[in-house]
């Protein structure tokens, strides 16, 4: 920029940088989902998704380098919590897949590696950023939060009016269940939870979604289904029941009750679907690349 002074742009290279990361990997499966691993410019890693359906296209980014939550059926906390994404770093990922894909991506989900709502102020400007008319024009109905419960953090988004969709990866109808797969996440109790999303429902009028990930002998028998079923059973939520994905060095395997369990909610009355599991055979679980890349370079980055 030689139409500004030297001093100006000195001061432009210590506060801006360009490119803060690059695609190091990109994987296709069968079903034409496409998993993303990028490198920051510090050296750590993240991923992104890419899902192709039918009538639109969804990107699933990361707003954290780990996660410190450390579920124990989730890849993400493997290795800890390293940092924040910058707002920068959270509108780049869809930038990169929309250059190197040339399609328009309709949905945005902020299911990637992190805790979205711990990195609340970056995850806010970037929402700002991804559906401001000038750059990607992403409707706001067409992005979802999901979060691990972090209920104070629901209700503050609640109050921005951006109205984005809200997924809660509950996981399990009570406190001691929860706490044996999300020790990290049980400060947060389940009728917290419960009663946060039924502000954030009533304050937004959006859907809120509760995300059920159904582990075989864990939490996938007849008696949480009908806990899960009484909990839930006025609130209007719909439920997403997620089919485990199955990771290296965990005891936890997919339950073969799945059915079972949705029409347990389903007699109910409750709105409840199977999530389409997409991307298997490539690693399509979040940070389950990033382990990888992490144990081949020998480091925590």
């Amino acid at each position: 920029m030689t139409n500004i002074s030297k001093m100006d742009r000195s001061k432009l290279r210590d506060i801006f940088t360009f490119n803060s990361l690059n695609i190091d990997e990109v994987h296709v499966g069968k079903d034409k989902t496409e998993k993303y691993l990028f490198k920051l410019s510090d050296g750590n890693y993240i991923e992104s998704v890419v899902m192709n359906y039918e009538n639109r296209i969804s990107a699933c980014l990361s707003t954290q380098v780990g996660c410190k939550f450390a579920c124990r059926f989730c890849a993400s906390g493997k290795g800890g919590f390293v940092r924040h994404l910058t707002v920068g770093e959270i509108v780049e990922q869809l930038y990169h897949i929309v250059c190197r894909s040339k399609r328009k991506v309709k949905n945005i989900v902020f299911m990637g590696i992190g805790e979205p709502l711990d990195n609340y102020d970056n995850l806010i400007d970037a929402i700002d950023i991804l559906t401001h008319f000038k750059t990607f024009n992403i409707g706001k109905r067409k992005i979802t939060v999901s979060t691990i419960g972090i209920t104070d953090k629901i209700l503050k988004l609640a109050a921005t009016q951006l109205n984005v969709k809200l997924a809660v990866s509950l996981h399990a109808p009570t406190d001691a269940l929860r706490r044996k797969i999300m020790s990290a996440a049980s400060k947060y109790t389940v009728d917290s939870i419960i009663d946060a999303c039924i502000k954030y429902r009533e304050r937004t009028k959006k859907r809120v979604t509760i995300e059920y990930l159904l582990i075989d002998g864990v939490n996938d028998n007849d008696a949480n289904a009908y806990k899960l079923a009484k909990l839930i059973k006025h609130s209007g939520f719909y439920v997403n029941l997620i089919p485990y994905n199955e990771i290296p060095n965990c005891s936890f395997k997919t339950s073969v009750r799945t059915i079972a369990f949705k029409n347990i909610l389903r007699d109910y009355g409750i709105t409840v679907e199977i999530r389409n599991s997409k991307g298997d055979d490539i690693e399509g679980a979040c940070g389950q690349l990033r382990i990888g890349k992490i144990k081949d370079n020998g480091s925590k980055k």
